[in-house]
């Protein structure tokens, strides 16, 4: 199923996850620019972001064997992709995750 917005496509709903190590600047800075990117490439229902704190949850970052904080870790659509830093290149976000834009 194609999820489609005015801006971009992507093949199937972006599940993604970002993992940050409390509210460190880089942590606050990566969830503020993963939150503008989707907000304004994507409709509300084409992704689900979860946020997790490392030291909140520190079983699910050695689950996903996150070394780096913060990690943004797109699940869906496959292949698997771990992006690490504070997101600031929109660019090479946008291309990571599939997104593509018509022309």
């Amino acid at each position: 199923m194609k999820q489609k917005t005015e801006q971009g496509v992507v093949q199937e709903k972006l599940v993604l996850q970002l993992y940050v190590s409390g509210m460190s600047q880089k942590s606050m800075e990566a969830i503020k620019n993963i939150k503008q990117l989707c907000s304004e490439h994507l409709k509300d229902d084409a992704y689900d972001l979860s946020i997790i704190d490392i030291y909140k949850h520190p079983e699910m970052a050695h689950e996903q064997q996150i070394v780096f904080s913060p990690s943004l870790i797109k699940k869906l659509p496959e292949p698997k992709k771990i992006l690490i830093g504070n997101l600031s290149n929109a660019e090479k976000v946008i291309k990571a995750l599939g997104i593509t834009f018509k022309e």
